[in-house]
C-alpha cells in the first residue's frame, strides 16, 4: 500500500476531562429579558367558531365545506364537493349537520364507505354537535353538477 494513502489517528488516553464552567445569573447582561409574544396559543385557545344557524357564508358553514372539500373520490382526482357530489348541507339546532349527496353511479364502489367517511369528517369540525349523511339518488348525479375547477382539472373545459 502507498505511503501516502496511510492515515493514523493518534489516540490519547485520560483519566477525567477538565468540567466546562458553570453559567452564573451575576454573569447574564443586567437588561431585563424580552417578554415572549403570545401569538403562538392564539388559535389553540380560540373558541370554536359559533353555529351560524346555518347560513351559507357563516363560519360553521364554511368549515364544513371546508371538511367536504378535503374528501376526494377514489378514482377521480376531484375533491366530492367540486365534483358536484354534495347536493345540500342544512345545519339545525344544536349544531345538527344534514349532508344530502349522491355518488356518480349506484354501483360506484366506494357507496358503503363515502357516506360513513363524510359523516365523520363533518362531525370532527370543532363547532358541529353531530352529523348525519342522506345519500340520494334523484336526481341522479351528471357531468354538469361539477364545478369549473373539476371540469378544468378533468380536461372538459
Amino acid at each position: 500500500m502507498n505511503d501516502e494513502r496511510k492515515r493514523w489517528i493518534e489516540v490519547e488516553e485520560v483519566d477525567e476531562a477538565p468540567q466546562p464552567p458553570r453559567a452564573r445569573v451575576s454573569d447574564a447582561e443586567d437588561a431585563p429579558p424580552a417578554e415572549r409574544p403570545r401569538d403562538y396559543l392564539e388559535g389553540f385557545l380560540a373558541p370554536p367558531p359559533a353555529p351560524s344557524n346555518g347560513e351559507p357564508g357563516g363560519d360553521l358553514y364554511e368549515a364544513v365545506i371546508d371538511a367536504l372539500k378535503e374528501i376526494y373520490d377514489p378514482e377521480i382526482p376531484v375533491n366530492i364537493y367540486d365534483l358536484g357530489l354534495i347536493y345540500g348541507v342544512d345545519i339545525g339546532d344544536a349544531a345538527h349537520v344534514e349532508v344530502s349527496m349522491t355518488l356518480t353511479t349506484p354501483n360506484c364502489p366506494v357507496a358503503e364507505s363515502m357516506p360513513g367517511e363524510v359523516e365523520m369528517r363533518v362531525g370532527a369540525v370543532p363547532g358541529v354537535g353531530s352529523a348525519e349523511v342522506n345519500l340520494v339518488w334523484d336526481p341522479p348525479w351528471d357531468p354538469q353538477k361539477m364545478s369549473d375547477e373539476a371540469k378544468l382539472e378533468l380536461g372538459m373545459l
